[in-house]
């Protein structure tokens, strides 16, 4: 696996955390399945990205120096 990304952009750590979140609302008397979980991932994964996405171009807009290619 030579593939680097960032920690939130995975499937596997979202899905992780929410099955964690989904134990803990069970605990409250809440019932998630592991469809609900799947598809929460997929969308907080998706989320992430358009947000890194838009960050990244608003950080290149008020950037005050030029990139360099070297």
């Amino acid at each position: 696996m030579n593939d680097v990304k960032h920690w939130y952009l995975s499937k596997t750590v979202w899905g992780g955390l929410l099955a964690v979140a989904a134990f803990a609302l069970q605990l409250k008397g809440f019932q998630l399945d592991p469809t609900d979980q799947s598809a929460i991932a997929d969308s907080i994964v998706s989320i992430t990205g358009a947000v890194g996405g838009i960050l990244a171009i608003y950080g290149r807009v008020i950037a005050t120096a030029a990139i360099r290619i070297s």
